[in-house]
Parts: C-alpha cells; structure tokens; sequence
C-alpha cells in the first residue's frame, strides 16, 4: 500500500509538470519519492512477488539461468536480434517532467510528438485500459460485449495469470505496457530491452502469444524508445484522450468529472473517434469505465488492431498438452 501511494503522488507531480509549471520543483519531489521507493522495494514487492502463480517457465529457465519471476528492476538479458548501433546515440535519457530543449527527439510525454508508426487515435471512439491484470478486471469483463484492448504488467500478469486467460479467453487483445511501470525515457538501452523482454516472456509464459502491441508508462516514448521497441516488433500506442481515472485513488478527481470529459470528446467529432486511455487496475477506475460503457459510449468501440487494420499478435502458439 505504501509505494501504491507513493506512485499515486509520482503521477499527480508528473501531470502538474508537464503543463509546463513548476517543472524544476516537480522534479525534485519525483526523485525524492522515488528514493523512497527504491527503499522499499526489496522488503516490500519481493515479498508480494513471492507467491506468484504463474510458474516460471523451463524454456526460460534454461535461457536465462534464472528460477523465478524478477522484481521492479528486471535483470537485462542480451539478445541476438537487438542491435544497440541501430539506437540513435544522440538523445540522452530524460527524468520524468525534466524534458529536453527541443522536439528533436519526438518525445510524447513532454510534446506530444507521435512517429510515423505510432497508433494514437482510431476511427471510432473506444476505450483502452492499461495497468492490468488486478482483482478488479474481472468485474469490467463481465461488463464488456465488446472486445477491447488491456495493455497488461508483466509483473502483474504472473501475480494474476487466471485473470489474465479470462480476458484471453474472452477474445479481448493483450498487449504490453512493461514489467513494472518505470518511466522508460530515463531508462538506459538495456534497462529499456529488460522491461519489454521480461514483459514479452510473462505474456508468451501465460498466454502463449508474443504482443504486436505497446504502450509505454506515462506517455513515455521517445525516437530512442521507439528504436528499441521496433526491433522487438513492437508498434507504439498512444492516446487522443487522458480520463486521468487513477486520479479517483487520491480524491483528486470525481467520476463525474471524467464523465463531463467523455461527453465533450463524444461531440468532438461525428462520428466520435480517438483512443481513450483508462485503467482496470482498481475497482474505482473500473467502476467509472463500465459507467462509461453503460451510459455514454456502448458498445461500438475497436480494440487496437481493428482501429488500425492490424494483426492481433506477432505469433500466437498452439499449448501442448
């Protein structure tokens, strides 16, 4: 609950700082919580991470050298297909609300600036949850007759894997959203490839698919990001529309708020269209999406691949029995 919280403040400093206020002061605060979370983390996710139900693996065991599911800070695991030369070496790492001088390096999170190959609208207004699997999805599925879109954790994936095969089972698209949440632009090359092959194998061990589609925390994408995600086969997505639902944790935000924002986007266009970004990883996020489903915007919404014309998984295997 402690570094729930903790992450909860990270995430309202990040929006006061990328309006474009009190950036430098924002920052200083980041860092200082996320001191406080490094503390926590061998006591605390290590623990919760202990009892994981998805198996690891052998195939991965024998690949990796390793016995069991990691932490926060995945171990960086080298690969034969990705080519660090092919990583553009003139953009430097960038902390969270710390953006650099100019739109060279097509940063989403401090521009807004999209690349040629990123999803960020769709034709028909939809829905897309990230933060996933939790304890609350299950309630959204039952809420759902039509198929979305869940840019899952992989760290939660092996927590939740049951939950994680009812919204395979249900015909909905799984994509990745990392293994733990980091902020990827301050990331190193390497830490970057661990968040998204970890991801890629908590998927690939739960759900037997290897993802097409990737979403990064925060809006945190960048050319030199995108470089890395491209050589896994990844295609970025991003959003037209922030409900800022996780805002309901810490009463910084009401449901009817997010409501009010719905309503406007529905008559933005005609017909509406764009990319909602939600989350289903709390029961008062989930509360608030199936509101929306019920009374604003049905059930007439694309997942990812249908808003774009594209695949659902790079490969999808068969389980032996």
């Amino acid at each position: 609950m402690i570094i729930s919280h903790l992450v909860i403040l990270i995430n309202s400093i990040f929006v006061f700082s990328v309006e474009g206020q009190n950036v430098n002061g924002a920052n200083s605060k980041l860092h200082s919580l996320r001191r406080r979370i490094d503390k926590l983390k061998s006591s605390t996710l290590n623990s919760s991470l202990g009892g994981a139900q998805q198996p690891f693996p052998e195939w991965l065991s024998a690949f990796t050298g390793l016995e069991e599911w990691p932490g926060l800070e995945p171990p960086y695991i080298p690969l034969d297909f990705i080519d660090f030369e092919k990583v553009p070496k003139d953009i430097e790492a960038h902390s969270m609300g710390v953006c650099p001088p100019d739109r060279y390096s097509c940063s989403f999170d401090c521009y807004k600036c999209v690349a040629h190959d990123d999803v960020f609208s769709c034709p028909k207004l939809s829905q897309t949850f990230d933060d996933g699997p939790s304890p609350a999805t299950p309630k959204l599925l039952n809420h759902l007759k039509h198929k979305t879109t869940f840019f899952t954790l992989g760290m939660n994936v092996v927590r939740f894997p049951d939950i994680y095969q009812k919204i395979q089972e249900n015909g909905h698209l799984l994509a990745s959203h990392t293994w733990s949440h980091p902020f990827l632009p301050s990331l190193s090359n390497e830490q970057i490839v661990a968040q998204i092959e970890w991801s890629i194998w908590a998927m690939n061990a739960t759900g037997h698919h290897i993802p097409k589609w990737f979403r990064p925390p925060y809006g945190g994408i960048d050319n030199r990001v995108r470089s890395i995600a491209r050589q896994f086969g990844l295609q970025s997505v991003l959003w037209d529309y922030d409900t800022f639902d996780w805002q309901l944790m810490s009463n910084q935000r009401t449901e009817q708020q997010i409501y009010d924002d719905v309503a406007r986007w529905i008559q933005e266009s005609e017909p509406p269209s764009g990319l909602i970004l939600e989350h289903d990883g709390h029961i008062k996020t989930v509360n608030a999406a199936i509101e929306i489903i019920e009374k604003q915007l049905g059930s007439d919404q694309l997942t990812v691949a249908e808003c774009v014309g594209g695949i659902d998984y790079i490969k999808e295997y068969v389980e032996e029995l």
